[in-house]
């Protein structure tokens, strides 16, 4: 699939080497650790069409895409998570193109995807509200969004310990993540109709961290929905 040419392909945040190396390695290990892989096949199984992967990674995902998907964008800002990915692309078993892009300004064109994946990238965008309706833009109406993020969880204690992160030193120290966000809430107040959707624990077993909190699901654009048009 061709990129658009009309939007702006700039990367705001392009370049986390530090962190980037570092999840790198800790992404692989959780596959069979924390059980990521397993979260990645019920993540993405039964998509189809032209999807969509916005914060692609390490390209993890790319392994786990059924074959009723025709083709992969996959935007990635981070340039050393980018070249991982594009690796992975070649390995996968349907196409895959990896782009540049932040989440905010996807430079594709509007109704060109059939879904969306957004796998743990909700926490580190700049800009919530307009990656959301960047998001709107570029699906058809009807189009799907598979979602797994990690964001607000526990008890009071553990909020203010997760607001305290936020405002401190956590988004500097794991490439500007946030742990106190509400992923389910963000979507339904872009405009997304809410599927079913439940909560977890990652890793399952163990001490809840303020990163453990986490959320699967599906939402879709509205099929009537024309507010989110554009070229």
């Amino acid at each position: 699939m061709r990129l658009s040419s009309g939007r702006s392909t700039k990367v705001e945040r392009d370049a986390h080497p530090l962190f980037a190396r570092y999840y790198a390695r800790l992404s692989v290990a959780a596959e069979t650790r924390a059980g990521m892989a397993g979260v990645r096949r019920r993540l993405l199984g039964g998509l189809s069409g032209r999807v969509i992967e916005v914060g692609a990674g390490n390209g993890l995902n790319f392994a786990h895409y059924p074959g009723t998907v025709s083709e992969i964008v996959a935007i990635e800002p981070e340039r050393s998570l980018r070249a991982l990915a594009v690796e992975a692309a070649l390995r996968a078993e349907v196409p895959v193109d990896v782009a540049p892009g932040a989440a905010e300004a996807l430079p594709v064109k509007s109704e060109a995807f059939d879904a969306a994946v957004l796998s743990l990238v909700l926490c580190s965008v700049r800009d919530v509200p307009r990656a959301l309706a960047e998001l709107r833009r570029v699906l058809r109406p009807g189009g799907e969004v598979r979602f797994f993020e990690h964001g607000r969880g526990g008890g009071r204690v553990m909020h203010l310990t997760q607001r305290a992160l936020d405002r401190t030193v956590w988004p500097p120290l794991a490439g500007g993540c946030h742990v106190s966000r509400d992923p389910v809430g963000a979507l339904r107040d872009a405009g997304f109709e809410l599927g079913p959707y439940r909560r977890m624990l990652m890793p399952e077993k163990g001490p809840a961290l303020p990163t453990s909190f986490c959320v699967m699901g599906t939402a879709w654009r509205p099929p009537g929905d024309t507010a989110a048009g554009g070229s």
